[in-house]
């Protein structure tokens, strides 16, 4: 019986992607080696960022699932080992490149990630179940997601998402868990039972400067951020420390809560931010016979768009209404959002059809520098 190649071995550990960081092993300096034997046996060392690796039995498990793919492969023996300081470092300059010390990547100059802020007047209305359901939308299509819960006081993310695990720290980087192929980080994740979070102003602008220079999201095509309800310290802190991010408001039907939600959008003049676009969320209930039912009014979304186009003197379009559905919340409470686990329910399909109008806009590279030189 013929060995398999070195070459080969490392092609099928290419294979392996780190669950944490989302790039294969391979690349992130986790082979230490590879050895097979001509009786069918093959050791591979692997080495772990940290040495409670939580997630070391996933990249056991993905490494010899890899490897027995191999013709000619019986056994795979993987011996796990934990990076010197010296390899973390270099893993961690891999990963950040040139990016600043304590520097924002999405504010360099060379990201096209697009930051959308999902932002409303007041609580209740649904803004992070819809941040958790487009954020899962939009990595179904393929897109690089992630999600920073801004709402310290309110945190909810974790749960929608169904997440228990806690973020891995590689010296002072944290990796945010992932779920449903979205990278997410937290507050809650950092707290421990149910904890309330006693902080001031201050404290809240410091978390999220953490969240978005420390946590490591990778290249992302899209970053959604759950903020409080209203227009406090968070949605400044957001503005300062991610100017270019742009707001989706979340409504109901009901004109008083349009009021509301008006002050949200109307932020982005006074910060220089773009609204993006208003989402109208309990916009109606199907009853059993068909019919519908407008609980809380109607006309809400249309209403505040027209108002914030004339505020910020362009057009703000309402990307879509979602009805009021039961398996919304029973997805919220299962940790598996309506998206993927109901795809065909009315709140989906509209959660679904408001993902796929801000998927197609394009991660634009007008003002770009290439790095290219015309000859």
């Amino acid at each position: 019986m013929t060995a398999p190649s070195e070459s080969a071995l490392l092609a099928a550990l290419a294979t392996v992607i780190d669950p944490e960081l989302r790039r294969p092993i391979t690349d992130l300096g986790m082979v230490a080696s590879v050895e097979a034997f001509e009786n069918g046996a093959v050791t591979a060392g692997i080495r772990l960022t940290i040495a409670g690796c939580p997630l070391r039995e996933t990249i056991t498990a993905d490494v010899t699932a890899a490897l027995s793919q191999l013709h000619g492969v019986t056994d795979v023996r993987v011996e796990l080992s934990v990076m010197t300081p010296e390899q973390r470092a270099e893993l961690k300059e891999r990963l950040k490149g040139s990016t600043p010390e304590r520097g924002i990547p999405f504010n360099a100059e060379d990201s096209l990630t697009r930051v959308y802020a999902v932002a409303s007047g007041k609580g209740g209305v649904g803004k992070s179940s819809i941040t958790v359901n487009l954020a899962c939308a939009l990595a179904a299509q393929g897109l690089r997601v992630g999600i920073v819960d801004a709402d310290i006081y309110g945190f909810s993310v974790p749960g929608l998402m169904g997440i228990t695990q806690a973020p891995t720290r590689v010296d002072e980087m944290i990796l945010p868990p992932v779920a449903h192929g979205v990278k997410t980080i937290s507050i809650g994740m950092f707290v421990a039972g149910n904890q309330p979070v006693a902080w001031r102003g201050p404290m809240l602008h410091r978390a999220l400067e953490q969240f978005l220079a420390d946590v490591y999201f990778g290249d992302l095509d899209i970053l959604l951020l759950d903020l409080p309800p209203g227009t406090g310290d968070v949605a400044i802190s957001v503005a300062q420390l991610l100017p270019k991010a742009e707001i989706l408001v979340v409504t109901t039907p009901q004109a008083a809560a349009a009021d509301v939600a008006e002050r949200a959008g109307a932020i982005a003049v006074q910060t220089g931010q773009k609204v993006a676009g208003v989402i109208e969320n309990m916009s109606f209930l199907t009853l059993p016979d068909g019919s519908t039912m407008e609980l809380f009014g109607s006309g809400g979304g249309e209403i505040l768009s027209k108002r914030l186009s004339q505020t910020v003197n362009a057009p703000v379009e309402l990307l879509g209404q979602i009805p009021l559905d039961v398996s919304l919340r029973e997805g919220g409470d299962a940790g598996l959002p309506i998206v993927l686990s109901n795809p065909g329910s009315p709140a989906a399909a509209a959660l679904l059809a408001i993902a796929g109008k801000l998927a197609v806009r394009p991660r634009g590279l007008v003002g770009r520098q290439l790095g290219v030189t015309p000859k």
